[in-house]
């Protein structure tokens, strides 16, 4: 055993003794080492260049050209009274500049169709689109849905990139998702981070709700830019922000592409969304409104209320009802219960699953069209 020890002991003292040499005579060759060490591992791509492992620049590169900067610009409202030189003595010369805004879109076919944010664009008398490429035209609204705060625009240039869709059904919370767009008008920028969560809703941002969360930095003019998986494919539109400051604070939110595709393709096709209604007034379901209806049920929305000759009404629905199914998708919050519904085909019969005091009924409704809701009187 000792002998072993010896030749142990004489092994190391031959190591160290090397790497002292080397370290006092040839230092170059120590540090060649340890930079190759620490170095990021390169691969060869098809086309002959090269690429870093984990890097998502092809994921920028695909789909970075076909989302787009948007300015628009709205004109002051002119005063009559500005022509009376009394009124320009009292209170000044009025400011005739335009209002001007920014934000980002994303082309979703080669014949110039764009989905942005409503918010982006609403009130614009000009709106302007720039491309990746540099070139820049101006676009038309083709229609808007402020319910789900999108709108789609139309442009008439040759040779357009177009994104690839992507299925928002089937993300979860961790996957690595890109957000690109233009924040604060500096110029295309592409932030990277996780899927925080899914389905966030009653925010009070729209009326129907759905959000991908995300903490990939979104920023002021960032809304209407599209939110990418790791290939590039669309995933969603960027819409809002959680901030105190003005600035990403790690939490965003995106509209899922199955609900702007659903949006795109109702405004394209009929120019509006049409949704289903069945004329309820839902709550959600407290223990208090639990033990006032008189129902032992600890999930689902409570109907409160049920508007006279309303397809709810016609079918049966009452007061005091718990809804819990609405065509066999379980519905547990107001706003799963206006998305489960607004997806109904108005004039097509559908299942809806409730618990009426100590029963569970199946009633079938025949949603109608939703109503536009009438802007109030200021």
């Amino acid at each position: 055993m000792k002998r072993y020890w010896l030749l142990f002991s004489q092994a190391v003292t031959v190591v160290l003794a090397v790497w002292f040499v080397l370290v006092t005579l040839k230092p170059d060759w120590v540090q060649r080492g340890s930079a190759f060490r620490g170095a990021s591992i390169i691969e060869a791509t098809p086309s002959g260049g090269s690429m870093v492992v984990g890097s998502f620049s092809a994921a920028a590169k695909k789909a970075a050209p076909a989302v787009v900067s948007i300015n628009i610009s709205r004109k002051s409202p002119h005063n009559g009274s500005q022509n009376d030189p009394w009124f320009r003595f009292f209170n000044g010369e009025e400011d005739d500049s335009n209002q001007a805004g920014l934000g980002s879109g994303v082309i979703v076919s080669a014949d110039g169709i764009i989905l942005t944010n409503n918010h982006v664009v609403a009130g614009a008398d000009e709106i302007e689109v720039t491309l990746n490429d540099g070139r820049h035209t101006m676009a038309k609204v083709i229609g808007t849905d402020p319910d789900t705060d999108l709108a789609v625009l139309k442009i008439s240039l040759n040779q357009l990139p177009v994104i690839v869709w992507g299925n928002s059904n089937t993300l979860q919370v961790g996957d690595q998702v890109l957000a690109i767009g233009n924040p604060f008008g500096v110029g295309q920028t592409v932030t990277g981070g996780i899927i925080s969560a899914l389905g966030r809703n009653q925010l009070g941002i729209n009326t129907f709700e759905n959000f991908i969360q995300t903490d990939a930095a979104i920023n002021p003019g960032n809304s209407g830019g599209a939110l990418v998986d790791t290939q590039g494919n669309f995933l969603g539109i960027n819409t809002a922000i959680f901030s105190k400051s003005g600035g990403s604070m790690g939490i965003g939110f995106a509209i899922p592409v199955s609900t702007a595709k659903q949006v795109m393709e109702g405004i394209v096709r009929d120019g509006q969304v049409t949704r289903g209604w069945i004329g309820v007034e839902p709550a959600e379901l407290t223990p208090e409104l639990a033990q006032t209806f008189g129902v032992k049920q600890t999930q689902g929305v409570v109907v409160a209320g049920v508007l006279q000759n309303a397809p709810a009404h016609k079918a049966g629905v009452r007061p005091g009802d718990v809804l819990l199914k609405v065509d066999n998708k379980d519905v547990s919050t107001v706003g799963e219960l206006l998305s489960r519904v607004a997806e109904l085909k108005p004039g097509q019969v559908t299942t809806f699953k409730l618990q009426r005091k100590d029963d569970t009924v199946d009633i079938n409704i025949t949603p109608a069209q939703r109503p536009k809701v009438r802007p109030s009187k200021r």
